[in-house]
């Protein structure tokens, strides 16, 4: 199983980030979520983000894709800025075709499948080359063919969702997300809906498409899979970046008292009966 590095539109310059984030802040009320995110992603680079829960790592995830608005601070995405235009009086609120176009670029893989239950595997694949690439039906459906080839679930093409495992769903969810050939793959807890048993083949497919090339931002728990396949770990922890690294320091070797302290009891957990 190999996905074509070549259908993956490269940044414009290879020495600058593709994704870069400013000081992002994300406030929710009173709650302060995100406390001044700075994160540059080379294109091609596979960063794992790891971290306890409500330490902000989907929150950030949600921002870089602006399913939500950062509060204060900025995301530029192959040096483009997102969600945001200059204005004459500041920044204003892209319009939502504009953000549509910008968000085409970005793919997102959930922890629930978000499946059409009405769409055949196949149909599933095909919508969004068709309705927000204007690709005609015949070539979406020949490239969602090819998608599920790679991901091992081409026979499956004509069932429905109910017909399949929940690794098979969130198998044509990845490939639902490389349909719209995005530029950045953007992974949140993509394996923590599913049985321990399929697990495995859910982390073969992102394993494949990180040896191919892709650029990567994956949340997990999955604290071995994120040493293996990552250039770079970051542990978050009360919204802020608390320590990053390369997996082989930051697992063998963590710096902060809080990161050791997290690996500790995550890996400690890992190895009981």
């Amino acid at each position: 199983m190999s996905f074509s590095a070549t259908a993956i539109p490269a940044a414009t310059d290879a020495d600058e980030p593709l994704v870069r984030i400013q000081s992002v802040h994300k406030h929710y009320g009173a709650l302060h979520v995100l406390k001044g995110i700075d994160l540059d992603i080379r294109p091609g680079e596979k960063v794992s983000i790891i971290g306890p829960s409500g330490s902000g790592k989907t929150t950030l995830l949600r921002c870089v894709n602006y399913l939500e608005r950062p509060t204060r601070g900025q995301i530029f995405i192959n040096g483009e800025l997102l969600g945001q235009k200059q204005g004459r009086r500041g920044f204003v609120e892209l319009d939502d075709r504009s953000l549509a176009r910008q968000r085409t670029g970005i793919g997102m893989v959930f922890q629930r499948f978000n499946l059409f239950p009405h769409l055949t595997v196949s149909q599933n694949v095909e919508i969004g080359p068709v309705k927000v690439l204007k690709v005609s039906r015949a070539e979406a459906r020949e490239r969602a063919i090819g998608l599920l080839g790679k991901v091992g679930l081409a026979e499956k093409r004509d069932a429905y969702p109910e017909m399949l495992s929940g690794g098979q769903q969130q198998r044509v969810a990845i490939a639902r997300a490389l349909a719209m050939q995005p530029t950045l793959m953007l992974f949140d807890e993509a394996t923590s809906a599913l049985d321990p048993e399929l697990v495995g083949e859910v982390l073969n497919v992102m394993a494949q498409l990180a040896a191919d090339g892709m650029t990567m931002m994956i949340v997990t728990h999955e604290m071995q899979f994120a040493e293996d396949v990552s250039d770079r770990v970051i542990f978050m922890d009360g919204g802020q970046i608390v320590e990053q690294g390369p997996p082989s320091r930051l697992f063998g070797a963590p710096e902060h008292p809080r990161t050791r302290g997290f690996l500790r009891a995550v890996l400690q957990k890992r190895t009981m009966p």
